[in-house]
């Protein structure tokens, strides 16, 4: 992977030169992962457990009028039969909306109704088969925009009562769980007074996160009131504050576990099956209760991303410079959206994409459905925005006559442009991004020819930007404990999902203490042990807690530098760090081993001062403040923005209306690149991602009902379908990340799938105002192209 040095002088002026920092390191995890000994929640084995199952509505919207279970008690082996009347507290992140199992009314197909507890899972799904249930059917909301009119059916009547953070808004005898509004210059104004106005619609449906590794999760409550959760989970911190509200727990009486996960994407970062198997433990004190989602739970009953309608009005001047901007943008959020708000907000925040446009109206609805349950999803809900926001960039520059890159050039954000919010932006290497994934992508020259007349080529790109959702008080930390021999045991709890975060770590502790990263170990996941850490989403851990880290090796670093001031005879001043050695910067040859002073410092009376070497760190990202309620506008909503571009050539069967993607390129600015072969991993997985929801992926709904719960019938890529890709990176160091860094691993797939839309809208002059460009919906483009040429 090449990285492209922008702006060299200012990167070296706000961070010196690395020596672990910057380099390939193995990961930590990878021999664990490819011997197959990595432990997984469902791994881990119990003495006497007992099964969970789950009984499940058949119906999207219906009021429950009785739940018999009888016949399921009296079956030998179970232990417990359960209903939502056991626990009748609701429970979420930000909007506490749902119950982990029903209480009087199923809000979507397949929510829990019952659960049952028994010695084997055989017993447990016979005993849920013995449940009886009697519904009555209500009209169920299918569609976002359907569920915003006045006269739609109501799915939270109570909605005013839940617990709400203050940064959402509910909206009471609606189906609108949250409306952000943002408000920027006067767009009024600007339209009356552009040169050409443009209206375009789109859609984005529901897709699955398809983790390889499904939900897990085991509870165990003990007779003194303690309760310990195992669970494949990315949050243990924000899990265990969210289910010890809704069960009544202190927080020193309950435990979160996360193993190895693999893979979370998202819909692993809040509570889905914990709070079905902790009331079952509670009846049966000592006994662990687990349950495990099968490949067809996981894609009706865990998250799903939410759908999206979005509206986007443009004001263009004569030159193509866009002076406003009005988006319309209705989030399907499903049955429950106590994370789909947040989502809401930040589709908000980044309503216009990487462009400097002074005039803005957005309005962005989170809408309840009788659709599976919406929640967080790789990009947090900047892909399915900037579907919209790059086509629409593409539309208009093809109306205008103007290159679409030229386009982007125009309008793209500066250094010290505005974001939607007000925002300066200080740091922006959007520019430099677009000029080398062109150079890469070669736009000023054709496509090679494909061999056949059938077969059209064409290349698009596509950029985007994302910043951390998350609240402006979020907080990370770390502890690194010096061992006897000069190792280290650092703690956190920012989570390896797969995304390499222990690594990432190891390496900027590695680079603050001059050590090389063998010597490091990461323990993190469990939330009696490691410290607290807000959540592992947002694209938040390499900035947040590789910030953590770094003031905790420097915290570490000064604690030993006390001490080798006392040994050695000389000032701190005089002494620095190098290779496992307290060194003298004017005599280089004394030196003394690191360990020296892990346990304290013994003086010639064998009296003792310092004790253990322990270095903490602390960090809460500085300055953010939240945005007004009623113009959404903040000097600094969020820490950073990370931004790039993704280029893409496609080859379109005309007569079959597959698309095959030739090539993709990837240029993002990523502040300073910590591991470049991990960096160029999580840019390839994401283009791959991206490329899937594309081409591909779609969770079909009819009614409230998945019809495609499996990989029968529902499509990713597989490695036939793998391009050529070219990875590289710019670096304008975020003057606030370690080292210089940012967080990269969800803006990589943002601007992925509108690269390939644009790119098959060139190849065959179709635009495409929905995903994905399946054969089926090509041919009919297609056919519809020709008949109207015809007339």
């Amino acid at each position: 992977m090449n990285v492209a040095g922008q702006n060299s002088e200012r990167l070296d002026a706000i961070q010196p030169e690395t020596k672990v920092v910057g380099q390939s390191v193995e990961r930590l995890d990878a021999i664990k992962k490819v011997t197959g000994t990595a432990v997984f929640a469902d791994d881990i084995q119990f003495s006497r457990p007992l099964y969970a199952q789950v009984v499940r509505s058949p119906h999207a919207h219906a009021n429950i009028l009785s739940i018999d279970l009888t016949a399921a008690q009296s079956l030998p082996g179970v232990r417990s039969v359960i209903t939502g009347e056991c626990y009748k507290k609701r429970a979420g992140l930000y909007l506490e909306d749902k119950n982990f199992i029903a209480v009087g009314k199923a809000r979507y197909r397949g929510e829990p109704v019952a659960a049952v507890a028994a010695d084997s899972p055989e017993l447990a799904r016979r005993a849920c088969e013995l449940v009886k249930v009697e519904y009555e059917v209500l009209p169920a909301v299918t569609d976002s925009l359907e569920g915003m009119k006045p006269d739609a059916p109501l799915i939270h009547p109570d909605l005013g009562s839940y617990k709400v953070l203050p940064i959402f808004y509910p909206q009471p005898g609606t189906n609108i769980s949250h409306h952000y509004v943002l408000r920027k210059g006067d767009a009024d104004k600007a339209f009356a007074e552009a040169y050409r106005v443009f209206d375009h619609n789109f859609y984005i449906p529901h897709v699955q996160h398809v983790p390889i590794e499904p939900h897990s999760c085991t509870a165990q409550y003990m007779p003194d009131g303690d309760l310990t959760i195992w669970a494949a989970c990315q949050s243990p911190f924000a899990v265990r504050r969210a289910l010890a509200e809704t069960f009544d727990f202190p927080l020193n009486k309950i435990r979160v576990i996360s193993k190895a996960v693999g893979g979370g994407f998202g819909c692993k970062a809040g509570t889905t099956l914990e709070g079905i198997v902790i009331p079952l433990a509670m009846l049966n004190p000592g006994r662990p209760v687990k349950l495990t989602y099968t490949r067809e739970d996981e894609f009706q009953n865990a998250y799903v991303r939410q759908g999206l309608h979005i509206n986007i009005k443009t004001a263009v001047n004569e030159n193509g410079k866009i002076i406003g901007s009005k988006n319309m943008l209705a989030w399907d959020g499903g049955a429950y959206t106590e994370y789909g708000v947040n989502i809401v907000k930040a589709a908000g925040w980044g309503c216009v994409g990487p462009y400097d446009i002074d005039n803005i109206a957005t309005d962005s609805y989170c809408v309840y459905t009788n659709h599976p349950v919406g929640g967080p999803y790789r990009g947090f809900g900047m892909c399915e925005i900037h579907f919209a926001i790059e086509q629409n960039i593409d539309m208009i520059a093809h109306e205008m006559g103007i290159n679409p890159f030229e386009m982007r050039k125009l309008n793209g954000i500066r250094e010290g442009g505005k974001s939607a919010t007000g925002q300066t932006i200080d740091v922006a290497g959007y520019q430099e991004c677009l000029d080398r994934a062109a150079d890469l992508m070669e736009l000023d020259k054709p496509c090679a020819p494909s061999g056949s007349p059938t077969k059209l080529r064409g290349k698009g790109i596509a950029g985007g930007w994302k910043a951390p959702s998350m609240p402006t008080d979020v907080a990370s930390s770390v502890i690194i404990r010096m061992n006897e021999d000069g190792t280290f045991i650092l703690l956190a709890s920012c989570h390896d999902i797969g995304q390499g975060s222990d690594t990432i770590m190891a390496q900027i502790a590695a680079e603050t203490l001059t050590v090389s990263v063998d010597k490091i170990s990461v323990r993190t996941g469990d939330t009696d042990h490691t410290p607290y850490e807000w959540q592992t989403v947002a694209s938040r851990s390499t900035y947040c807690a590789g910030n953590a880290t770094k003031l905790a090796a420097e915290d570490l670093r000064n604690k030993i530098l006390d001490l080798a001031q006392i040994k050695m005879g000389t000032w701190k001043n005089d002494l620095y760090l190098e290779n496992g050695y307290v060194c003298r910067r004017f005599y280089p040859d004394q030196k003394v081993p690191i360990a020296t002073f892990a346990l304290g410092l013994t003086l010639p009376d064998q009296s003792g001062i310092g004790g253990p070497m322990i270095g903490v760190g602390a960090f809460v990202v500085p300055n953010n403040i939240a945005a007004d309620k009623k113009t959404g506008l903040s000097p600094k909503p969020v820490a950073f923005w990370s931004m790039g571009v993704n280029g893409a050539e496609v080859e379109v069967d005309t007569e079959t209306g597959k698309i095959k993607v030739l090539k993709m390129v990837s240029v993002f600015d990523a502040g300073k690149v910590i591991n470049p072969a991990m960096y160029e991993g999580q840019a390839e997985g994401a283009m791959v991602q991206a490329m899937g929801t594309a081409l591909y992926e779609e969770l079909k709904l009819k009614d409230g009902r998945v019809m495609n719960p499996s990989f029968v019938d529902y499509k990713i890529p597989t490695f036939e379908d793998m391009p050529e890709m070219i990875v590289e990176a710019v670096e304008k160091a975020e003057p606030t990340g370690p080292y210089g860094a940012r967080g990269i691993g969800e803006i990589t797939m943002v601007p992925g799938a509108p690269a390939i839309a644009n790119a098959v809208a060139n190849a065959i002059g179709v635009r495409f105002l929905r995903m994905p460009l399946t054969p089926d919906v090509v041919l009919k483009a297609l056919r519809e192209k020709k008949a109207a040429e015809a007339k």
